[in-house]
């Protein structure tokens, strides 16, 4: 039996399997083990980025970072650090072949089948390495394990052991091995920042000085008050999607340009029409920038 058996790859806040290999065994352990697997996969956004799970003849292994996890069994005799390192490559090489955009949008089982391919030339590499490619490849991921030990968590109950959940209550997730890095700024994205920020003062303002002569004259101006206030704070978070990777990115993007748009729209009449077609044609540059820009290739493959 080979090291790794099985591996998929699912969209952490829903647990949507995205891709799997399709080599499996049909023994009873196994399938129960898969079974097992997908349960676990619903409530992976409960969890730190990195656990196992234990069954009678396999272990399942799972590293989630932003909102992609890559899981895998593998028979009891495979090393953690060869299995970590293993889904390690995999997140790797699904976020360098799918945008967030794409994995956002997903919306039924394995809509990115054809990544299979990718699964099963690395689960053959992995399993075919040398005991001495095996010592020298997985040295510093060795290193990551012991001084961050995977969260051990039982199939049978959501008990989770080194930081994870106890009692029903959810810890603060620890910071993933990972190291996210975005693409560089582009001179477009700048430009979005900082009219996305002038965009932000221009409502604050306004709501302010609004707020300040509905409080001596009447109260019914409450609603344009909120229609600058909210648009003023999508524009941050805008900012903060833009320079910062984020999980749901997709999700978040959308809210934050209906806010601005719904905004503008209320304040038909405080603002003509060029006024309202500025602020949502920034917000719409400003969701595009973010949309497009991903994270960058990794800079190590721990000698594999």
């Amino acid at each position: 039996m080979p090291m790794i058996v099985f591996a998929s790859i699912v969209r952490v806040r829903d647990g949507l399997p995205l891709s799997a290999s399709t080599d499996f065994y049909y023994a009873q352990e196994f399938l129960e083990c898969r079974r097992q697997l997908k349960a676990l996969a619903q409530r992976l956004a409960q969890h730190p980025g990195r656990g196992s799970a234990e069954s009678r003849d396999f272990h399942i292994y799972f590293s989630s970072s932003g909102d992609v996890a890559c899981m895998a069994i593998c028979s009891r005799q495979c090393p953690a650090a060869m299995a970590f390192c293993f889904l390690e490559t995999l997140w790797w090489d699904f976020i360098a072949s799918y945008d967030a955009t794409c994995i956002g949008l997903a919306s039924r089982p394995y809509t990115f089948l054809e990544f299979d391919s990718v699964i099963q030339k690395t689960k053959w590499h992995f399993n075919h390495m040398s005991s001495s490619q095996m010592k020298s490849g997985f040295e510093k991921i060795q290193e990551e394990l012991e001084l961050q030990p995977p969260a051990l968590l039982s199939l049978e109950g959501t008990d989770v052991a080194n930081g994870g959940v106890l009692n029903g209550h959810t810890p603060v997730h620890a910071e993933s091995a990972l190291n996210l890095r975005m693409e560089p700024v582009t001179a477009l994205g700048v430009l979005s920042l900082v009219l996305n920020i002038m965009c932000a003062a221009l409502n604050l303002i306004r709501g302010v000085h609004l707020a300040e002569h509905s409080l001596q004259i009447a109260q019914e101006e409450v609603g344009n008050i909120l229609a600058f206030f909210v648009p003023s704070v999508a524009c941050i978070v805008q900012c903060y999607l833009y320079l910062f990777y984020s999980s749901a990115r997709t999700l978040k993007v959308v809210l934050m340009l209906a806010f601005i748009c719904l905004g503008n729209v209320y304040l038909h009449g405080l603002r003509n029409t060029w006024q309202i077609l500025f602020h949502i044609g920034v917000a719409l540059l400003s969701s595009y920038q973010t949309l497009t820009r991903q994270l960058q290739e990794r800079q190590s493959d721990y000698g594999v």
